[in-house]
């Protein structure tokens, strides 16, 4: 009889928490409310970019099914269906303009959740751009870092600085 419950309660507990998750609809950030707002647990909001005039904001909002995944993941995540969403649109990729992300620890319903506010910018290949230049790419992988709040503006200035140095 022991056993009959087990794979019962292991198949209630799975369906529990996959059911945590959140996925909101991507959404015009105009129109749309933060998926933070009213939240127990309130997040850290970061400016990344300005929004560029004449383009559309968009709000993409992503949680974890658990405590135990990470921001990390989460993030990339989002990021990943904000990007699906800017080639779809309009052939182009996300710019971050603002990102809000959940703070540890992460327990008692305050899940990894991240949330980002993106505008859809051109895909513009860097190779294309700057033809075969390994500064450029060292440049845009720098910035890419920077805007993934990996390193600081200062970390990526004194960088900079160094790259635009060499001969």
């Amino acid at each position: 009889m022991g056993r009959v419950r087990s794979p019962l309660l292991g198949a209630v507990c799975g369906c529990w928490l996959v059911g945590c998750a959140v996925t909101a609809p991507i959404q015009p950030a105009a129109l749309s409310k933060s998926g933070f707002d009213g939240a127990v647990y309130k997040g850290t909001k970061v400016k990344v970019h300005e929004a560029t005039p004449g383009r559309e904001a968009y709000r993409v909002f992503q949680q974890g099914a658990t405590g135990f995944v990470s921001i990390q993941s989460v993030r990339d995540d989002a990021e990943q269906r904000a990007n699906d969403f800017c080639k779809r649109k309009t052939g182009g990729v996300m710019e971050s303009l603002q990102e809000t992300t959940a703070n540890p620890p992460f327990i008692l319903g305050n899940f990894p959740r991240v949330e980002i506010v993106f505008d859809c910018v051109p895909n513009v290949e860097p190779a294309a751009a700057a033809g075969d230049d390994p500064k450029y790419t060292k440049l845009v992988n720098l910035k890419k870092l920077l805007d993934r709040g990996v390193i600081t503006q200062a970390e990526f200035d004194a960088e900079k600085a160094k790259i635009l140095s060499q001969q």
